[in-house]
């Protein structure tokens, strides 16, 4: 399957969720067979959880245009560029979907495009001092976390978050166990 084949399974079925927790979102879509432990279907899969929290929160947003956009974004993403170019997907997804909801460009200047750039170095910071290998799930997770933090103090809606255990560890060969965070 490739991965626009996946990138638009994800965005069909998530278009079904009701929750307002991203996470939980995204653990049920990542479950699914077409999703695989890592890969670039995460720089989808991440910021759609994130847009669909949004909306589900009372967000105004246009979701079938959000998710189209974020789509055609996440697919420019190359898998691996975490360490292929030192940024991770899942932060740049989430990133990619506060863009979306705030429709900064690279032009703008009502402060969205700096506050972006902030979430994004924090959210990678924290990557950073937790180090490597590459976790889809566990990026994924801090990436949330940041995220959440971000659209709850901007956008005058409510996303939930608590820390839950990974769940994947067994799928992942390369989980760095109880260096991560989310380890069960």
């Amino acid at each position: 399957m490739t991965v626009r084949e996946k990138a638009e399974l994800i965005v069909k079925d998530i278009k079904k969720e009701q929750e307002t927790n991203p996470v939980n979102i995204f653990k049920n879509i990542a479950e699914k067979e077409y999703v695989s432990i890592h890969g670039p279907e995460h720089h989808i899969l991440d910021g759609a959880s994130l847009l669909v929290a949004y909306k589900n929160a009372g967000g105004e947003i246009d979701l079938d245009q959000a998710l189209d956009r974020l789509m055609a974004e996440g697919l420019r993403m190359p898998g691996a560029m975490c360490g292929l170019w030192g940024i991770c997907g899942a932060v740049t997804s989430i990133g990619a979907a506060l863009a979306i909801i705030d429709g900064t460009g690279p032009l703008s200047t009502d402060g969205t495009w700096g506050n972006h750039m902030q979430f994004t170095s924090k959210a990678i910071g924290e990557l950073g001092t937790i180090n490597g290998p590459r976790c889809c799930k566990r990026d994924a997770m801090v990436a949330f976390k940041n995220g959440i933090d971000y659209v709850n103090a901007h956008y005058g809606v409510t996303l939930h978050y608590e820390q839950m255990p990974c769940g994947f560890t067994e799928l992942n060969e390369q989980c760095i166990k109880e260096r991560c965070p989310f380890h069960e």
